[in-house]
């Protein structure tokens, strides 16, 4: 079993005055989450997130180059944060997007942040990466969230919570932390004008560092959010962006 890491090569992009260059996606997911919708009629076959990804390759139409993940439930007690800070640097370095598979069971609640890889990878997709004389720049990022295995997504994102503005609500207590920290973490967040919501505020725009989208409206047309995650990469000044996991013993 594995915690996937892959890196999807080679999907061209229009960037500055419309030249194409390559845009290269690193995918942090938990690979043995077998709690998601079944992408197969086939009642023998159990449908695991790692599924997810071998569709989104197929949907991107580039499979040229893989790299696999750490081993599911891999201890992080046995490597040193220099040792982790090595074989992620090697993976994501080359990358400017990562996307984050959110599925119903990512999290293991009995450990802390610290002891799962997908809020390392998450870490270092923030950072500045440094091998050699060469200098990868924090990426691009997004959160596709995949459906529970009854095809819902309302354990993290509940749609028309309010009967006025019809807004949505991010279950963010679901998160990592550090993918908590860096929703709703634009410097000059916008509220919206709907005077409805005694409790907590909703906010438009760019509102959110790390965006989410459910996967039946990212693969309707999945240029529209990783070109919204690479615009955001160059104004990444503009959001106060979290890039230390916690000091949470559990969840």
């Amino acid at each position: 079993l594995f915690l996937g890491s892959f890196l999807i090569k080679n999907l061209l992009y229009k960037y500055n005055f419309g030249k194409i260059m390559s845009r290269k996606i690193f995918v942090s997911y938990k690979y043995a989450d077998t709690n998601v919708f079944p992408l197969t009629n086939n009642i023998w076959e159990t449908t695991k997130s790692r599924d997810y990804v071998s569709k989104l390759q197929e949907i991107l139409s580039d499979n040229d180059e893989i790299y696999k993940g750490e081993n599911d439930g891999e201890d992080l007690s046995d490597f040193a944060d220099s040792t982790i800070e090595t074989k992620l640097k090697k993976k994501i370095f080359d990358s400017s997007l990562t996307i984050v598979f959110i599925s119903p069971n990512m999290k293991n609640l009995y450990e802390s942040e610290q002891e799962q890889w997908i809020p390392w990878e998450v870490a270092y997709s923030l950072r500045n990466k440094k091998i050699g004389n060469r200098v990868s720049r924090p990426n691009g990022m997004l959160m596709v969230v995949i459906p529970d295995i009854n095809g819902k997504y309302d354990y993290y994102i509940e749609e028309n919570t309010c009967d006025y503005c019809k807004c949505r609500t991010l279950k963010t207590n679901f998160l990592f932390p550090i993918l908590k920290k860096n929703t709703f973490n634009h410097k000059k967040k916008i509220e919206s004008d709907c005077d409805q919501h005694s409790s907590s505020p909703v906010y438009t725009g760019d509102h959110s560092y790390i965006t989410s989208v459910k996967w039946k409206d990212f693969i309707k047309n999945p240029s529209t959010y990783l070109d919204n995650a690479t615009r955001k990469r160059e104004i990444i000044e503009d959001f106060n962006i979290s890039k230390m996991l916690s000091e949470d013993l559990v969840f």
